[in-house]
């Protein structure tokens, strides 16, 4: 009877040991276990914050340089304006590490900005902060396509001589040496005319595509439209950087394609320019003065046409 109570008393002794020591393996476990877990979870939020902050940059990188590019064209002043106004604008003048501008044909910005991100929950592992640093470029390239073209064409063979003035007659179908030829956009007629050299063609035009010519006495709409453009136009006399005034026009590079006689009948896109109305046209002529100047607009572009001064802004990785 001795005998058995002692077994008893051995076996909830070994039993009750046996508990303990397993208790304190799980509260070792336990324990290895919640620095795992706080490691990742650091780990989870701080990445977080490294991809936000990373993911902000590179909007206000993109940003920089997109509207930077717009000036690119005129002088690295007026580009260095824009990207200090951006950056302003998205808190991060701070950010800015690195800027190059290049401002002469092929035009290009890139921009680096940088900042030191601090960590919260890794600082356990004396990780205390993480730089981001990102990189943004664009580049101009020859306008390929573009909306907004008024229905005016230049011939490739005429020298572009950007800031020159240029005194351009319009007559219906002249397509000589100096000449803008007159272009059916929308199709024939003195009205659609009138409309797209006030407001611009609306539609798509690109380089390869097929355009009539004008037909028809256009010379009243020629000085309706453009005495409405400059009338328009808030800016000073030959600020030809201001992006919203409407002395600046969209006008076709063309080459010539088909002849109905004598007369040129349909001219093929090469390529695409922009020309500043510089005064009114006079009641008494069909002239139109001002000159081409070299600017950034929207569209697609393509690097191996031919540099006519007018450009679209493509981001480059």
């Amino acid at each position: 009877m001795m005998l058995k109570k002692l077994k008893i008393l051995k076996e909830r002794f070994i039993k009750n040991r046996f508990i303990k020591e397993e208790s304190g393996n799980a509260i070792v476990l336990f324990s290895f276990y919640l620095v795992i877990l706080i490691g990742i979870s650091g780990l989870v939020i701080d990445t977080g914050v490294l991809y936000l902050t990373k993911t902000h940059l590179k909007k206000t990188a993109n940003a920089v340089v997109l509207s930077g590019a717009q000036e690119l064209t005129n002088s690295s002043a007026a580009v260095n304006a824009v990207v200090a106004n951006i950056l302003n604008a998205h808190g991060e003048e701070a950010s800015l590490k690195e800027i190059s501008i290049v401002t002469t044909y092929p035009y290009r910005i890139s921009v680096t900005l940088e900042k030191e991100v601090k960590l919260y929950f890794l600082k356990i592992f004396k990780m205390y902060s993480e730089k981001v640093s990102v990189t943004s470029s664009v580049q101009l390239a020859p306008m390929k396509s573009g909306t907004g073209a008024v229905p005016l064409g230049i011939d490739e063979s005429v020298p572009l001589e950007y800031l020159k003035e240029y005194t351009l007659k319009v007559d219906s179908g002249d397509s000589e040496y100096g000449n803008f030829g007159v272009l059916a956009l929308q199709g024939p007629g003195a009205k659609l005319y009138e409309q797209d050299l006030m407001y611009g063609y609306d539609g798509e035009l690109k380089v390869g595509d097929i355009i009539n010519t004008q037909t028809g006495n256009i010379a009243g709409k020629t000085v309706n439209a453009v005495n409405y453009r400059i009338n328009s136009c808030s800016h000073s006399i030959n600020d030809y950087n201001s992006r919203d005034c409407d002395r600046i026009i969209l006008v076709l590079v063309y080459e010539p394609y088909a002849f109905n006689g004598k007369q040129l009948s349909k001219v093929k896109i090469v390529g695409f320019a922009y020309f500043y109305l510089k005064e009114p046209v006079n009641q008494q002529d069909s002239t139109i003065k001002g000159y081409f100047i070299k600017r950034a607009g929207t569209g697609f572009g393509n690097e191996s046409l031919r540099d006519t001064g007018a450009y679209t802004i493509k981001l480059s990785e």
